[in-house]
């Protein structure tokens, strides 16, 4: 139990205007927390906190950030590593340019443009494919048909955490999933991932992607808005060669929530290939509610 609660904000990121987006409580000073004091602010809010340190060894990295769902430790969030540099920079602790950000799935980069929207680079994936044992336990999961998945090999994808890509028929499928998850955790461990990413091309934009996110051990089912999920899906696309030329998709998120939520993944320049790609959204301070 947290005894004395630091100075929490809670900004929306991929926000749609003054909607929507993935919500993140971050604590800018927080080098005097512990783990469980960390997780237990995540609890409090029920939802993915950030938590900003000094980094280990500053000839590395310029800050540290430590990520908490209610239930765990996380390696890596990728809204929770945009929202938090944009608050930084938002009161005047970042400037524009980049910035080295320690996290436990290693070195992350953000950028910082001039008038204030922040860019934060993910790894390219690794990719591999799901045994075809698996498919029919996903299928019942999901509680959806074999007619609803398009005739692709299912993938599990990693920039920083393992998503399984499920590409589907149409959104509206998507928007329809009633997951059975009292199983999903444990199908997840079989499969070694940390949640199932369905997702949908737009029936009217081709650029453009319907997604949603259910974590296997998160504390809460559904998320609005997952960046380490919308990177590697740029990656299982690229795998199942269905984005030719083009170097950035976008993807919807949250829709089916009530919390609608926007991301940009583009690929970095071939001079700038270690950077993998580079995750970008909109970000709102929004109001705290405690639980």
């Amino acid at each position: 139990m947290v005894v004395h609660m630091p100075a929490v904000e809670q900004v929306d990121v991929f926000c749609v205007g003054s909607r929507g987006g993935n919500p993140a409580p971050v604590v800018l000073d927080a080098d005097r927390l512990t783990s469980d004091e960390m997780r237990g602010i995540a609890a409090e809010f029920g939802l993915e906190a950030g938590f900003v340190m000094a980094p280990s060894d500053a000839r590395k990295a310029d800050l540290q950030y430590r990520f908490f769902v209610p239930l765990a430790e996380m390696d890596m969030c990728g809204h929770g590593t945009l929202g938090t540099t944009w608050l930084l920079a938002h009161k005047g602790q970042l400037k524009p340019g980049e910035v080295r950000i320690e996290t436990k799935s290693g070195i992350v980069r953000g950028r910082i443009s001039d008038n204030g929207a922040v860019a934060i680079s993910q790894p390219p994936a690794t990719i591999s494919v799901i045994d075809a044992h698996h498919r029919n336990g996903l299928i019942d999961v999901l509680g959806i048909a074999e007619r609803d998945l398009l005739d692709l090999p299912l993938l599990n994808a990693t920039t920083s955490r393992t998503k399984t890509l499920i590409p589907l028929a149409s959104p509206v499928v998507l928007n329809d999933l009633k997951p059975d998850f009292a199983r999903l955790k444990n199908l997840c461990d079989e499969i070694g991932s940390t949640g199932l990413y369905p997702f949908a091309c737009d029936l009217e934009d081709e650029r453009t992607y319907h997604a949603r996110q259910f974590p296997a051990a998160s504390g809460y089912p559904e998320d609005a808005a997952t960046g380490v999920a919308a990177t590697a899906l740029l990656y299982g696309l690229k795998h199942w060669g269905l984005i030719g030329l083009r170097r950035t998709i976008r993807v919807r998120q949250g829709d089916a929530m009530g919390r609608p939520s926007r991301m940009a993944v583009t690929l970095a320049e071939p001079s700038d290939a270690s950077a993998g790609c580079w995750l970008s959204g909109e970000v709102r301070l929004s109001e705290i509610a405690r639980h």
